[in-house]
C-alpha cells in the first residue's frame, strides 16, 4: 500500500488527487500546505481521513508515509524533495523540479544518496499528437532530423506567483516543449542561446517572452519562439511544430492536423520546381491515448516504483530538460552562448 503525503493543496493537487484516488493500492494519509486552510479544504472537498500540516518535516513526523506528492511552487520543491527522500519516501514531483539548476542536481544526489526514487511530471510525453510525432520520425520515412522549430504563443492571466517571477516563461512552461524536444529527437543539448524580453503591453513583471536556439548532440537545432503575452494567433498549449528532415518536412498544429511533405526529388539547380512549391501534405494519424497525460505518467510512475524500474520521466533523465531551462535563463542574462 502506497501510503501519500501531498504537499501543496493548490488547484494541481485536484488533478493528482482525483488519478490517485481511483487507486485500491493508494491512501491519502497527510495534506501539507502552509495555508492550512486549504489543506483543510483538499480534505473536506475529499472526505479524506488524513492528517493536515503546515509543514512537510511535521507530516513525516506524524504519518507513516512511503511516498510523497510534491506539487508545492517550484521554490518549495528543494525542501520538499530532499526532506522526503532523506526520510526514507519516494517522491513524485511536479515540474520544473526546482527554481535553480544547483537544488535540481542537489535534489538527483538525494535520490541516489538514499536509494530512494523521484520521478518527475512531464505530461507532454503522453500527448497523443507528440507520441504521434515521436514514432513517425522513427519510422526514418524522413530520414535525419535537421531542425525542431516551435512556436508557442498564448496569454493565460494566472495571477499569483507566476505574474511576479522574473522569467516565467522559461522557468515555469518553457520545459514542457524543451523536454518534448528531447523526446522526440531522442538527443540531448549541447548548447543555448537565448533572448528573453517583455513586450510593453505584457502584464508580467518578468519576461514573458523569449527566443532560444538549442544545439543537440548530433547537430539538429532546436529554435524556440515563446510567448505568454500573445496579442491574437494564439497556438495550442501543446505548440506549433515543425521538423526539417533531409527527405522532408513533418508539421503538427499542436491539435489535430499533424502530415509531412516528402522533397521533390525532380527539382532542378535554380528555382524550385512548380510541383516543389505546392505542398502534398500527407495525413499523419494521431494514435490516441487511453487516459490523459497525467494520469499515463503517474501511472508509469508506480509501474515503475512496483516493478523495481525506472519511467522516462526519472529525475535522472529529467535533469537534462531542466538544465536546458536555467541555462537558457543564464544565456538570456548573459547574451553569449551557453554550454550544456
Amino acid at each position: 500500500m502506497y501510503k501519500i503525503i501531498v504537499a501543496g493543496c493548490g488547484m494541481v493537487a485536484d488533478w493528482w488527487l482525483e488519478i490517485v484516488l481511483k487507486r485500491d493500492d493508494c491512501q491519502v494519509v497527510g495534506l501539507v500546505d502552509r495555508n492550512i486552510d486549504q489543506a483543510l479544504a483538499k480534505k473536506a472537498s475529499y472526505n479524506l481521513e488524513a492528517g493536515t500540516y503546515t509543514s512537510i518535516e511535521a507530516a513525516l513526523e506524524k504519518e507513516d508515509a512511503n511516498l510523497v506528492f510534491d506539487l508545492t511552487a517550484p521554490g518549495a520543491h528543494h525542501n520538499i524533495t530532499t526532506t522526503a527522500l532523506k526520510a526514507g519516501c519516494h517522491v513524485f514531483g511536479e515540474k520544473p523540479m526546482s527554481d535553480s539548476i544547483e537544488n535540481a542536481e542537489k535534489m538527483v544526489q538525494a535520490a541516489i544518496d538514499t536509494g530512494r526514487e523521484y520521478f518527475v511530471m512531464q505530461n507532454r510525453r503522453y500527448v497523443p499528437g507528440v507520441v504521434s510525432m515521436k514514432d513517425f520520425l522513427r519510422t526514418d520515412t524522413l530520414g535525419a532530423i535537421g531542425q525542431v522549430s516551435v512556436s508557442f504563443q498564448l496569454d493565460p492571466h494566472f495571477g499569483g506567483f507566476r505574474e511576479e517571477m522574473e522569467s516565467p516563461l522559461i522557468a515555469d512552461m518553457a520545459i514542457h516543449t524543451f523536454d518534448a524536444a528531447r523526446f522526440i529527437t531522442g538527443k540531448n543539448p549541447v548548447s543555448v542561446y537565448c533572448h528573453e524580453y517583455n513586450p510593453p503591453w505584457s502584464w508580467y513583471k518578468g519576461d514573458a517572452a523569449a527566443v532560444c536556439i538549442f544545439e543537440m548532440e548530433d547537430g539538429t537545432v532546436f529554435d524556440y519562439r515563446g510567448s505568454w503575452c500573445a496579442n491574437g494567433l494564439n497556438t495550442s498549449w501543446e505548440s506549433e511544430w515543425r521538423v526539417a528532415c533531409a527527405k522532408g518536412a513533418l508539421f503538427w498544429d499542436g491539435n489535430e492536423q499533424l502530415y509531412y511533405d516528402l522533397k521533390d526529388s525532380t527539382t532542378k539547380i535554380g528555382l524550385a520546381s512548380e510541383n516543389n512549391v505546392k505542398s502534398n501534405h500527407i495525413a499523419i494519424p494521431i494514435k490516441p491515448q487511453p487516459f490523459g497525460g497525467h494520469e499515463m505518467c503517474i501511472a508509469e510512475m508506480f509501474e515503475a516504483l512496483k516493478n523495481g524500474t525506472r519511467p522516462q520521466t526519472d529525475c535522472r533523465d529529467n535533469i537534462n530538460s531542466i538544465r536546458m531551462v536555467y541555462k537558457a535563463m543564464e544565456s538570456a542574462r548573459t547574451k553569449k552562448v551557453v554550454t550544456l
